[in-house]
């Protein structure tokens, strides 16, 4: 993200800080780092894989060139893969990268995207298909699935592998897919709109339900959900439930209220490790508002009956469901919470964080340290003059319990290790990596890994 936005997050923090909050340590929104909108969970592997939109900074549209990965195993740190997908994946398309979802079936990753059709002008919905969650996504199809101007799609597969597809804005559009997820049987067929379905809009003739756009259906105990931004503008999130996947529909509330300086919502839910969570989208970041949005997570429990609870957007999020492992190496672009802070893609394919200044920080939260740590590594590059990663724990101004100097190493992806002692590193804390030394950037960081025991200095070029 650009530095205005990280230095307006940053005054953003200080000045809530002064008044008593700590925000700093929320951890909504889940990315700092960009503008991030319209999520799509997936759960895979004991991980949740969140794929976003990317709203571009400044924009006063929905200005929108590719798609971005998340993803983590605690709901609290979340990795940033980069963009495994964007509108020049599909040679046919012009613009927006608008909402779609993952789903994984027979091996393979399709993500389904809704984007304008060069040839028509239209909106179209197309497929891309990777063989791991996290791309890169090729174009599996090299033309439109389904095209009749219309966006947001979601796919949802039944318990008898019957596969369905459903989109639409203004209507509710569904096909259903065949078993290769990139082709369908029959016709794009309608679903009744009707206010017992969907709820009933006032004021405007055309639109009798509050249905808009965004659905994202699925199964629980034999109860389909159909969870859609509802009543343009500003959306809130209602659902409806149905005895199957094509109907009929009963409106059954609201989910979250019209809230978060974003005019537009878009949800997707998903049950990982025994718990219910909730993403959504909001304009909370500095800057932020209906054309620059921010992801956001919130854990929930279905009442008794199967219904879900009315849910507020918060600043502190989901709690973290597992411990973070420091002796494990650990990707620099895994934060809980960022100041000052951008992602890159790295010369080795995957992504390092960068364009660090004096002061800015990453924390990561729930960092099991156990008995002690005594050393830390970094595998950093610096066509600077280097500085240090200060690492503390707390708060980026807590228990200093170590410093690395980080050399110049002659380039940004000329990377080398350096280690330092460690002190104070026991049990779990929230880890501060703290970046200081002179103007300017200073260094990139790829990737961290603590150590116990004897402190043996490392270093080494790539």
């Amino acid at each position: 993200m650009r530095r205005t936005l990280a230095i307006l997050l940053s005054l953003a923090v200080t000045m809530l800080a002064a008044v008593g909050t700590a925000p700093a340590r929320a951890d909504n929104p889940i990315v700092q780092t960009i503008h991030t909108a319209d999520p799509a969970p997936l759960v895979h592997n004991g991980r949740v894989y969140l794929y976003t939109g990317h709203d571009e900074d400044g924009s006063t549209w929905f200005t929108m060139k590719e798609w971005r990965l998340y993803s983590s195993a605690d709901m609290v740190n979340w990795t940033d893969h980069g963009s495994p997908m964007s509108v020049a994946t599909f040679s046919w398309a012009s613009k927006d990268a608008w909402a779609g979802q993952v789903v994984h079936r027979n091996g393979k990753f399709f993500w389904y995207v809704p984007v304008v059709n060069r040839a028509t002008g239209r909106m179209a919905i197309g497929v891309g298909v990777a063989n791991s969650p996290a791309g890169p996504f090729s174009d599996a199809l090299g033309r439109p699935l389904v095209e009749n101007g219309e966006i947001d799609p979601s796919v949802f597969i039944d318990d008898d592998g019957q596969a369905y597809l459903y989109w639409g804005n203004p209507n509710l559009w569904y096909v259903r897919l065949n078993s290769d997820m990139i082709s369908y049987s029959g016709s794009a067929t309608k679903i009744a709109l009707t206010t017992a379905g969907f709820g009933a809009r006032t004021g405007d003739a055309n639109r009798p339900t509050l249905y808009e756009e965004g659905p994202w259906v699925y199964k629980r105990n034999g109860l389909y959900y159909n969870v859609f931004a509802a009543k343009c503008c500003s959306e809130f999130i209602a659902y409806s439930t149905a005895p199957g996947p094509l109907g009929p529909w009963t409106y059954r509330g609201t989910v979250m209220p019209a809230q978060g300086s974003s005019f537009t919502n878009h949800a997707g839910i998903v049950d990982f490790n025994g718990g219910s969570y909730f993403f959504y989208h909001n304009g909370a970041l500095p800057g932020g508002g209906g054309f620059t949005r921010s992801v956001a997570v919130e854990k929930f429990s279905y009442n008794a009956d199967g219904s879900i609870p009315q849910i507020t957007m918060t600043t502190g999020g989901a709690p973290q469901n597992a411990t973070l492992n420091p002796y494990t190496r650990q990707e620099a672009e895994t934060i809980a919470w960022s100041s000052g802070v951008e992602t890159e893609r790295a010369s080795d394919g995957g992504m390092n964080v960068g364009f660090l200044e004096n002061g800015d920080y990453i924390k990561v939260k729930g960092v099991a340290f156990g008995s002690g740590a005594t050393s830390f590594s970094a595998r950093i590059a610096s066509a600077a003059a280097g500085g240090r990663i200060e690492l503390r724990l707390g708060s980026p101004t807590g228990t200093l319990a170590g410093t690395c100097t980080v050399p110049g190493t002659g380039g940004w992806q000329t990377w080398t290790t350096v280690s330092c002692p460690i002190s104070a590193a026991t049990g779990n804390q929230d880890l501060y990596l703290r970046f200081t030394g002179g103007s300017g950037y200073l260094f990139n960081v790829d990737w961290w890994q603590f150590a116990a025991g004897s402190f043996v200095t490392e270093t080494g070029n790539r």
